[in-house]
């Protein structure tokens, strides 16, 4: 198989978070995020990773995008970390702390890099987390005011902005199930954390326009719900795990309305006012994309999961392993078609309130340190996929993938690797992967017309 060729301007680029990557966790004034905290909990990272150290960005961030120049990437996106710039979440800002996202974005621009910030990839300031968290409405209008400021500084060098990283993993891994910052356990409980960060996103996108900002968009997970059996039962339960994973966010966003009356009623304060927030037009939306779903029928004998994480039992559907394919590390299910399915479903689904789409996340967990030929193939089908979903007529105009170095892969620790670039976690020395050499010369081909290579073949240089 070889890389099909995409359209002109097509976007390349990788993607990286904060608190992942950067380290330097009380650096310059930094403060404590929910997720420093959780992680200082025993066990809460598996393997013992000690995730004040990251990879080391914050120190080493030129050689990083050296790494990117080297791969000859468009963009990249990275998060910016909310309590470096605001220890507080709320009041003061942090010079020095937006001093280092500054510099970050001169050394982009100075390699030609398209600076693409996220401005929330769940690093929630510590003292919002214990007053509530996205339970506290509150916390959404302080995180406009922390974007507004973040844009006054870089708007003028920054072309391209995401609000908000995968509001559904943060409610339901981290306010529903407890397995992620800040450790709730509330199951639909949760759902008021939906809706506080839907309506963050809506503010942030008016803050980030005030201060100059454009191009704005925002990051939602994506996955293809298959049903599993031929009951009532099974299409009840993966109809509903589809309206709680896609639809109650994709929705509200680009529709104004949520999708179901039932969960609109669950939702606090006055929702129909801030739909209209939520739903203010984007210049782009952003998918991000690993894996199908096989749901069915509760099965109160089984254990079902959430992205390799345990689910209780008593939910009203029931999660099935996907058989028939390969699997990452993780365990997720390699199903290139799904992307294009997810892509179809979604111009099915909004028309012409769909606006452009970039993928902003894809990519698996691969332990091979340096001759990693299935993150290749992994690569290699879903941009196959994604031009079959171009062919058919959904306006994607660019492909980040996660990502551009191994990172802490949260409560994973380092055993979960994702990257182009293999990290020594001992010496953090940077090993630039075959999938990295892979990918610069995929778009080095895009760039010159010339063929797209099969894995294992790599021009020189």
């Amino acid at each position: 198989m070889t890389v099909p060729t995409f359209p002109p301007g097509f976007l390349w680029g990788a993607s990286a978070s904060a608190f992942q990557t950067e380290g330097a966790f009380d650096a310059d004034g930094k403060g404590l995020s929910g997720w420093d905290a959780f992680a200082a909990q025993p066990g809460r990272i598996k393997d013992g990773t000690d995730t004040t150290r990251g990879t080391g960005f914050h120190e080493r961030y030129r050689e990083d995008v050296a790494l990117l120049a080297g791969l000859g990437a468009d963009a990249f996106r990275f998060s910016i970390s909310w309590p470096r710039v605001v220890p507080g979440g709320s009041g003061s800002l942090n010079p020095a702390g937006l001093d280092f996202y500054d510099r970050l974005v001169d050394e982009l621009c100075a390699h030609g890099i398209t600076p693409a910030p996220t401005l929330y990839h769940w690093d929630t300031p510590l003292p919002l987390d214990e007053a509530g968290g996205w339970l506290n409405r509150d916390t959404a209008y302080r995180f406009a005011e922390y974007a507004g400021m973040v844009a006054e500084r870089l708007a003028d060098r920054v072309p391209m902005w995401i609000t908000i990283n995968e509001p559904a993993e943060v409610t339901m891994l981290g306010y529903a199930l407890g397995e992620h910052a800040p450790g709730r356990t509330l199951l639909f409980d949760a759902l008021p954390a939906a809706h506080h960060q839907l309506l963050a996103h809506g503010l942030a996108v008016r803050a980030l326009r005030a201060a100059g900002a454009g191009n704005i968009g925002i990051s939602l997970s994506h996955s293809p719900v298959w049903t599993a059996g031929d009951t009532d039962e099974d299409r009840a339960g993966a109809e509903l795990y589809d309206t709680l994973t896609n639809w109650l966010f994709a929705d509200p966003v680009l529709t104004g309305r949520y999708p179901d009356e039932g969960f609109a009623a669950l939702m606090p304060g006055p929702v129909e006012d801030d739909l209209k927030i939520i739903s203010v037009p984007l210049d782009w939306y952003g998918v991000n994309y690993y894996n199908p779903t096989l749901v069915g029928a509760p099965r109160p004998e089984a254990l079902d999961s959430f992205s390799g994480y345990s689910m209780p039992s008593g939910l009203p559907f029931g999660i099935r392993e996907i058989e028939g394919y390969d699997t990452t590390d993780f365990g997720w299910p390699v199903v290139p078609q799904g992307l294009a399915e997810t892509l179809g479903q979604l111009r099915d689904r909004f028309g012409d309130r769909l606006p452009p789409v970039y993928i902003t996340e894809n990519g698996c967990a691969v332990d091979e340190p340096v001759a990693d030929g299935r993150r290749i193939a992994f690569l290699e089908g879903h941009l196959e996929a994604l031009r079959t979903a171009i062919d058919a007529g959904v306006d994607v105009r660019g492909y980040f993938t996660w990502s551009l170095t191994d990172n802490v892969e949260w409560t994973e620790g380092a055993s979960k690797r994702f990257g182009l670039v293999h990290i020594d976690y001992e010496t953090l020395r940077r090993t630039p992967k075959e999938s990295y050499a892979w990918y610069r010369d995929v778009i080095r081909a895009q760039r010159t017309g010339g063929p797209s290579l099969t894995p294992g073949e790599h021009a020189p240089g």
